[in-house]
């Protein structure tokens, strides 16, 4: 999307799917595990099984029924294993009745002259300590979302600013794990 167009219906599900996951998600506390959703219509799945009313929220078919494009999130247990984010997010494939996928990660970040200082320690755990105790260091938990159609939402929480109002939002926010995640679509 460019600053001249409207975000679409679809954009503005995409938003609400990812501010309901982050809400969810920090509901968890810090420190958890990198979680991945598949983002499905809400409803295209009550019209492949209408059986799923029963274990939706009244509120959640209701919204269905009056907005096609909106989006239910299901979690991914069983995730393949991975030695980092990059090499799980090579392993992802998702069938043609996802809509989407969104995933939570938390990362800790530092100013620049904080990482060239790390990068000169050379013992790993000597590394990792400065890295881990450093004042500025800032965690931050980043949920991203796409869909097929190229749309992408970003909702940032910053641990020092542990507030919902806080979070910060927008389409790229995050360009390198967007783009990750939009291959997973392929």
């Amino acid at each position: 999307m460019t600053s001249n167009e409207s975000p679409s219906a679809a954009h503005f599900a995409l938003a609400r799917a990812v501010v309901e996951l982050e809400e969810h998600v920090s509901t968890r506390g810090w420190d958890g595990p990198t979680s991945v959703f598949a983002l499905v219509r809400t409803a295209d799945a009550l019209a492949n099984d209408p059986s799923l009313a029963q274990l939706l929220p009244t509120q959640v078919v209701q919204d269905a029924q009056q907005d096609p494009q909106l989006l239910m999130s299901i979690e991914q247990d069983g995730l393949p294993e991975a030695v980092d984010l990059e090499d799980l997010l090579a392993q992802l494939a998702w069938p043609a009745e996802v809509d989407g996928a969104a995933l939570s990660v938390e990362r800790s970040v530092l100013p620049p002259q904080a990482e060239q200082a790390a990068g000169a320690i050379s013992d790993d755990d000597e590394r990792l300590a400065f890295l881990a105790n450093h004042p500025e260091r800032e965690d931050v938990r980043m949920v991203v979302g796409v869909l097929r159609g190229g749309e992408s939402w970003c909702a940032l929480r910053m641990r020092s600013h542990d507030e919902p109002t806080q979070v910060v939002q927008g389409s790229d926010l995050v360009p390198g794990l967007v783009a990750a995640l939009k291959a997973t679509l392929v």
